[in-house]
């Protein structure tokens, strides 16, 4: 039998988390930049596999198992960023299920590997780092498609209410009791958005006055398991009106703080604990009485990568001599492309209206099969294989290197990447659709078969 007192457990899901054993609340003392607001981190890898998408996960497949849609064969299915993937993986490890997850190359290695280890079925896709609805060659059309193939389960954490309902009856309800009903903010990083919009209702519940906020990251940001605001629009579970503020951070201020708190906090948080954090400061006037949780979903330990690649000063330069030309070159090609995400040859769909009244080449840069499926109406298709073989004698390049030309695949990222090749092939005009064929479409802009 379990029992939280004693910390004895007949396995582990029995450490699964809830009002009668909930995850810490630690009190900040050294970052925070407030004299009279108490602020409280809730340390969400103390879920039993390691972040707060282990609430999401078992109830996801509590909520099937009760429903009577699983039946205890399935395989199941679910697109991640990489978290949701392994909680459900170890429950579904401890109820005899099998999983696989649909998921973006973007996603830290180290994601990918546990996910591995812990026996999912791992697809990866040049998708998204957080995957967008309605890419047809994304992480969530896969999961869909898969779904519906004989004896597969799509769980779906981003339309499924069992996720929000995760929050309402677990978290809500911890911090309630945690803070003795003293809560007056409560601040969560915005991704599938089940976190803040459950917590927030059963909060708003309690007492009407308690103030719920949502932080998200820049467009082009490389913080995992969050969405900007483009992003954010293609999420069921995102409920604005519900939210008493929104804040946008950038990736620097997010990992400068997330050095901070490990370094001066001893709090081992990771890159989305900073950028919630950061966005509280932005947030909140600094006013007696404020008691602020924010919840910091998992440790730092699953993006060594990430860290290396926006603390570089924390990895020196390997000595003289060592093999390290890979790693360099790597770390180059990454800057360039973070280089020219926030740049101004990064245009969004506020921007495109001006942009195409220039009379750009369209240059679509997906495979030819998914180009004629669907591709922006006037658009050219190179694939970015064939730009890349062809040194810039390609049939399709205009022959005028200053003429105008905008780059288009899916999502942006493949389309980035081309942008960059035209530039080394000397176009000196070359622009990036920032969101792609998804944000395109959706705003009903005219496509061709």
């Amino acid at each position: 039998m379990d029992d939280h007192k004693l910390r004895v457990y007949d396995s582990m899901l029995g450490l699964l988390s809830n009002a009668d054993n909930p995850t810490p609340l630690v009190r900040l003392n050294r970052v925070t930049p407030f004299e009279h607001t108490t602020v409280y981190a809730k340390l969400e890898w103390h879920n039993p596999f390691g972040s707060v998408k282990d609430r999401v996960a078992a109830n996801l497949i509590a909520d099937a198992i009760e429903s009577g849609t699983l039946t205890g064969t399935e395989k199941l299915v679910e697109p991640t960023s990489g978290n949701t993937g392994m909680g459900l993986a170890m429950i579904a490890n401890a109820k005899g299920y099998k999983l696989a997850t649909p998921l973006s190359d973007a996603i830290p290695a180290e994601k990918r590997a546990v996910l591995r280890f812990f026996g999912c079925e791992v697809i990866e896709l040049n998708d998204d780092l957080c995957p967008a609805p309605g890419a047809p060659e994304g992480a969530i059309q896969m999961a869909l498609d898969m779904g519906q193939q004989p004896n597969h389960h799509n769980l779906n954490q981003y339309g499924n209410k069992a996720n929000p309902a995760a929050h309402y009856r677990t978290t809500g309800p911890e911090i309630w009791k945690q803070t003795e009903g003293s809560v007056t903010h409560f601040v969560a990083g915005l991704g599938t958005c089940g976190t803040i919009t459950g917590t927030g209702r059963f909060l708003k519940e309690q007492r009407a006055d308690v103030k719920v906020m949502g932080v998200h990251p820049a467009e082009g940001h490389d913080i995992p398991g969050v969405r900007s605001v483009r992003q954010l629009n293609q999420t069921d579970f995102y409920t604005p009106d519900e939210y008493d503020g929104t804040v946008e951070i950038d990736n620097k201020t997010a990992y400068d703080l997330t050095l901070r708190l490990n370094q001066e906090e001893s709090i081992i948080a990771g890159p989305s604990s900073g950028m919630a954090l950061a966005g509280a400061f932005k947030l909140i006037d600094d006013k007696p009485g404020n008691v602020v949780v924010v919840i910091f979903p998992d440790s730092v330990f699953k993006y060594t990568s990430s860290v290396r690649k926006h603390l570089p000063h924390l990895f020196p330069a390997p000595a003289a001599g060592e093999s390290s030309g890979s790693a360099v070159s790597d770390r180059l090609i990454e800057q360039l492309r973070e280089n020219a995400r926030n740049s101004r040859d990064l245009v969004d769909m506020g921007e495109v209206d001006d942009l195409l009244d220039q009379e750009p080449v369209l240059m679509d840069v997906r495979t030819p099969a998914e180009y004629e499926d669907e591709h922006v109406e006037g658009a050219i298709n190179l694939p970015l294989e064939e730009l890349q073989n062809s040194g810039g004698s390609a049939e399709a390049l205009p022959q005028d290197k200053d003429q105008l030309i905008l780059t288009v695949c899916n999502v942006g990222k493949i389309s980035l990447t081309a942008m960059l090749l035209l530039k080394s092939l000397g176009y000196s005009n070359v622009k990036n659709l920032d969101g792609g064929m998804t944000a395109w479409m959706s705003e009903g802009r005219p496509t061709e078969p």
